[in-house]
């Protein structure tokens, strides 16, 4: 049985721990010092680092980690990481034994060149995907381009609706406010907003979420739908026709939102 806590670090992240009472992996461990707290508080063995891109609020706890503990390091082929030992990209998998976990590994460039995922798909449905996709939101796209962040927000919604998505930012409110202009006559999108509301007043995270609540939700899964099409299209002051351009506004309407 294997559980997936949020270590908090920063302002907004969450470095996800997976463990299963005896191992642990790391997902995006960006401050070391909460997780190695973590990790002593409950007697746990550090097995392996697992970062989805070189950002340093996603690396730049990997070099003290490693000074604790000697694990592999997985990340992507081509981004410069801290300590890689085992580069992977799209198709590659990887098996955590002290967890029996498998892990498909998703190339989804956007926010950066070469970001990936990880997908558990064993019963687990668990998606770890670092800054692409966001719950209501996407990431910021720093060194790739829109139709790249398109098609990999595509791939992941291929996946099962029940996938359990860890985020690695708690950015659900900001993007929740930001998707009821872009979409206001959507009531799962209201009903998602007290849900929210109710949690981040007990400063509970609000992830995971799931892939089903945010086809339902997030716009930028929705560029497809005829509200988000011709609110966007209205602020873009010109009519927007295929799903592509309508994200790619959509995702510079955020920028500055």
């Amino acid at each position: 049985m294997l559980t997936i806590y949020p270590v908090r670090a920063f302002k907004d992240n969450y470095i996800w721990v997976i463990h299963n009472q005896y191992y642990a992996a790391i997902v995006d461990p960006g401050d070391a010092v909460p997780v190695l707290d973590y990790l002593q508080y409950n007697n746990l063995q550090m097995i392996a680092i697992l970062n989805t891109h070189h950002h340093h609020d996603h690396v730049g706890g990997n070099t003290i980690l490693l000074s604790k503990f000697s694990v592999p390091v997985y990340g992507p082929k081509n981004e410069l990481i801290p300590n890689l030992t085992h580069p992977v990209w799209e198709g590659d998998t990887i098996y955590l034994d002290e967890l029996s976990l498998s892990l498909r590994v998703l190339g989804v460039p956007g926010h950066t060149a070469g970001h990936i995922a990880y997908y558990a798909s064993d019963k687990t449905n668990l998606l770890f995907c670092g800054d692409t996709l966001f719950a209501c939101g996407c990431g910021r796209i720093f060194e790739g381009t829109a139709e790249q962040m398109y098609a990999s927000l595509q791939k992941l919604i291929c996946l099962p609706d029940k996938t359990l998505v860890y985020c690695a930012h708690e950015y659900t409110s900001d993007n929740i406010r930001f998707a009821r202009i872009v979409e206001p006559e959507n009531t799962a999108l209201l009903k998602l907003e007290g849900a929210t509301e109710a949690l981040r007043n007990q400063d509970m995270p609000t992830l995971p979420t799931t892939l089903a609540m945010e086809k339902a939700t997030n716009p930028f899964l929705r560029c497809n739908q005829k509200d988000v099409i011709n609110n966007t299209s209205i602020h873009a002051g010109r009519t927007l026709s295929d799903p592509v351009s309508v994200f790619t506004e959509l995702r510079n309407w955020k920028n500055n939102f």
